[in-house]
Order: C-alpha cells, then sequence, then structure tokens
C-alpha cells in the first residue's frame, strides 16, 4: 500500500550533510525508496564524473534540480551506439555517447527538464541534483 511520506528540511539537510564521495551515485535513505517505486524522485551526487553513459527513457521524463554545483547536461541528438538497457522492456536506452547534442552548464538553483525519449548525459566536478521522475506513457 502506497503511503503519504513527509521528508523534513532536518532529513533533507541530514542527506546532504553526508561527506561527498567521488563517482555517480543516488544518497541514501532516498536511493532506497526510489529504487522500489516508494518515490518518484531521489538526490544524485556527481563528483570527478566524465565522459558518463548516455541515456534515453521512452517512457519517464526526467526533472532536475540543481542543489550543488555546476552539472554540465548534454542532450539531444542521437544516441551512439545505442543498446536497450537490461530489465527496462525496451523503454530504457544506453549509449557510448550523443552525435548532434547540444551541451549546458547549470548552476544551484536552474531546473532542467528532459522529455522522454530525449538523449541525455551529465558529469560535474562535484554536484548534488534532485531527479523527479515522470511517467508519461
Amino acid at each position: 500500500m502506497n503511503e503519504c511520506k513527509i521528508f523534513s528540511k532536518e532529513e533533507i539537510n541530514k542527506i546532504l550533510g553526508q561527506e561527498p564521495v567521488s563517482g555517480k551515485h543516488q544518497l541514501e535513505p532516498l536511493k532506497s525508496l526510489f529504487s522500489s517505486k516508494q518515490i518518484p524522485f531521489g538526490i544524485i551526487e556527481d563528483m570527478k564524473v566524465e565522459g558518463g553513459e548516455s541515456e534515453a527513457h521512452l517512457c519517464d521524463g526526467d526533472l532536475w534540480l540543481v542543489l550543488e554545483g555546476e552539472p554540465v547536461f548534454e542532450y539531444g541528438g542521437e544516441l551512439i551506439d545505442k543498446w536497450v538497457r537490461e530489465g527496462s522492456n525496451g523503454n530504457e536506452l544506453g549509449g557510448k555517447g550523443i552525435r548532434g547534442g547540444k551541451k549546458t552548464k547549470l548552476k544551484a538553483g536552474d531546473w532542467f527538464w528532459i522529455p522522454p525519449g530525449q538523449p541525455h548525459v551529465h558529469y560535474a566536478d562535484f554536484a548534488r541534483m534532485v531527479i523527479i521522475k515522470i511517467h508519461t506513457a
């Protein structure tokens, strides 16, 4: 049964108070709730990430809110050497890059909407962002 959940400012501050670590990952405890689809959002941390895997979600849009840092997003164009992600029922594509896309650097407070089907990738020396998955199909 789905239940309502309040995330207090104190809880979010505790999550953001975690020491940053290298790589791209979601922060707990939101990661577990997001992965199990109990909530449609998570907080992603990127630190010293370059050239991550490009992707496109055919049924979900991504709404990003930058909390900290200045991530660079590359979007649009087409996936290079694309493949269907295992276990995605054909709704998630991965790629080795993006051909013909655009790049933009975001900063804290910026929102960025990526509609379903739009190839995208992001990287940063350091960034923390909220991602909200919006199912549209």
